[in-house]
């Protein structure tokens, strides 16, 4: 930078949720070398488990504002008093608020946003989605900047929604190896002797943890499952697996600030996501070296299977494949793993390619 100047970049949030995007955005923004770039956190509503990936690290304004209309003053205001080179969100929604906003943000900062997920989800029918399908091609061409984490939400945005390409970059989810393998230093695994599953995320439909508890009614009897996570549908799916009969065998404790403990003692992670961006937590599985079973519309998951190594990633429909992707898992407690990622997802890789994208905006 001239004069040994460092480059101030605002990552605004809409919450320390324990959601994949805005994990990617805090991985970025702790990662980047303090000589060169001066980093800080807006976010709308700083509740939530990501707290502590940022406790005493990067100076944090919270809006304390659970909506993003109610936000939107406050978060111009926190930037013209900030004056950040580049403000940097995430998330459809806050993405278009923040460029709906652009006029009114200080001269000369630059707007990167990140599509973390497809962009049909907020299109597929009402009101609602005639206005996204309006508000995509005009508002995206005021980003310097459209990040996507995968090759097919590129297409997406250039194809059917009209985001010029030039502005677009595939840039993948960067996952910190050195800090998984210290945080699943002493893997969690329920005893017995048949295959152990694990699931994460939201307890919500996407995630496709219903269709995930009636396919465990066709498992073997030894198999037991834990899902991590937290959600609106957590006494629906608690229902679903007693009426099954599955009391004893889906376990389901909540959030898990220590989730990549049970991912290293799994045989298995299981995703059957009815959609998604790029899945993280596919990824962190990959890391800690556990196999990951998943359902084809995952999202990027087929990008991730073509570049893992053979048998790291099965792709199976919802249904009898998928149970027999789960029959095939071999229960091994004590074996020692080694990672199975990618290198295209490196933490050092996806870094040096962010700070890229930031230097070309």
């Amino acid at each position: 930078m001239p004069g040994g100047e460092r480059l101030r970049i605002a990552f605004v949030l809409p919450s320390f949720a324990g959601g994949g995007a805005e994990r990617v955005l805090l991985t970025f923004a702790r990662q980047l070398d303090r000589d060169a770039f001066a980093a800080e956190i807006v976010v709308l509503d700083g509740t939530g488990p990501w707290q502590r990936l940022v406790a005493g690290q990067l100076p944090v304004t919270d809006l304390r504002r659970k909506r993003i209309r109610a936000s939107l003053l406050p978060l111009i205001r926190a930037l013209r008093r900030s004056r950040p080179g580049f403000a940097i969100s995430t998330i459809g929604a806050l993405n278009l608020a923040l460029l709906a906003a652009a006029p009114a943000l200080p001269r000369g900062m630059r707007l990167i946003v990140r599509e973390a997920n497809t962009p049909h989800r907020h299109a597929a029918g009402g009101i609602a989605a005639r206005f996204y399908r309006w508000a995509y091609p005009r508002l995206y061409r005021r980003a310097a900047a459209v990040i996507v984490p995968a090759s097919y939400l590129a297409r997406e945005l250039a194809e059917d929604f009209r985001v010029p390409r030039d502005k677009i970059a595939v840039l993948h989810n960067p996952v910190d190896e050195a800090a998984l393998a210290g945080a699943a230093r002493d893997p969690v695994r329920a005893p017995g002797a048949g295959a152990r599953f694990v699931a994460v995320g939201r307890l919500t439909r996407q995630k496709g943890f219903d269709r995930l508890i009636g396919m465990m009614a066709d498992a073997p009897q030894d198999a037991r499952l834990t899902i991590l996570g937290e959600g609106p549908d957590r006494s629906a799916l608690e229902a679903q697996a007693a009426g099954l009969g599955l009391g004893d065998r889906v376990a389901m404790p909540g959030f898990a600030a220590d989730a990549a403990r049970h991912v290293a003692g799994a045989d298995a992670l299981l995703l059957p996501s009815r959609w998604e961006g790029l899945p993280n937590v596919a990824l962190e599985a990959l890391a800690l070296g556990t196999p990951v079973i998943a359902t084809p519309e995952a999202g990027g998951i087929g990008e991730i299977a073509a570049l893992a190594p053979a048998g790291a990633v099965t792709l199976a429909e919802a249904g009898a494949p998928f149970v027999a992707a789960m029959r095939a898992a071999v229960p091994s407690p004590t074996r020692a793993r080694s990672s199975l990622l990618p290198a295209e997802f490196k933490l050092e890789t996806a870094l040096r390619k962010f700070v890229a994208i930031v230097a070309a905006a």
